[in-house]
């Protein structure tokens, strides 16, 4: 018997209330006879990843995660919209690894003509340019917009909603967006009531890559 029966959902910070948030929204996609889903946090990491000092640091340590979970994993999901360390993953184990900024964006795609993302900081958006550079999707782009909340922040669920709505209004109505992706694993619970507020599709990037990687899983891709 294939003893790789987890998808494991690697949240890179050591928030548990964001890895608690990533558990309930992967919920759905846990089916019966299915793989197991697993969120964890990661203890080494920072409170949030916020900077590419913060990436730099914890990739060693999530490296070392994904390493001591190899045995039952048939997939992992990195769980941060920087995507930190998903290549180096990929490099070290022999199953899929995902990266919910790469598939969020995909999945947008094909969802809609131009896709905005709602990012956490300023800071964030120059280093989400590079990466959207790099896949080659930048002409698809409306923009990305922040809503200025750190990650510890986004626990307060009212104010992230209100501060999530205005800023993307903004990227419907003024960028021309069709399409909202979530740029931080900490606003997974905000997809259902945020696409009632905007009236067009949202993607939250963790939902969308858990189900990438549990396809991949049952069609042995």
């Amino acid at each position: 018997m294939n003893r790789r029966t987890h998808i494991y959902v690697l949240n890179p910070n050591s928030s548990q209330a964001v890895t608690d948030g990533l558990d309930r929204a992967v919920q759905p996609l846990r089916l019966a006879d299915g793989p197991v889903i697993t969120c964890l946090r990661l203890p080494e990491g920072p409170p949030g990843v916020q900077s590419q000092t913060d990436i730099d640091a914890l990739v060693p340590h999530l490296r070392a995660q994904a390493l001591s979970l190899r045995d039952q994993a048939a997939a992992y999901v990195v769980a941060c919209f920087s995507d930190p360390g998903l290549y180096t993953l990929r490099e070290a184990v022999d199953v899929p690894v995902l990266g919910i900024a790469e598939t969020g964006v995909l999945t947008a795609l094909g969802m809609g003509q131009r896709f905005g993302v709602l990012s956490i900081l300023s800071a964030s958006i120059p280093r989400h340019l590079r990466y959207f550079g790099a896949m080659g999707v930048t002409d698809r782009l409306a923009a990305d917009l922040a809503i200025d909340m750190g990650v510890a922040e986004l626990v307060d669920q009212g104010k992230t909603l209100q501060r999530l709505t205005q800023v993307g209004r903004r990227l419907r109505d003024e960028h021309g967006a069709d399409v909202v992706v979530l740029g931080c694993a900490g606003m997974a619970g905000q997809r259902e009531a945020l696409e009632q507020a905007l009236g067009i599709a949202v993607v939250e990037p963790t939902q969308a890559t858990v189900a990438a990687a549990l396809g991949r899983c049952l069609l042995g891709w």
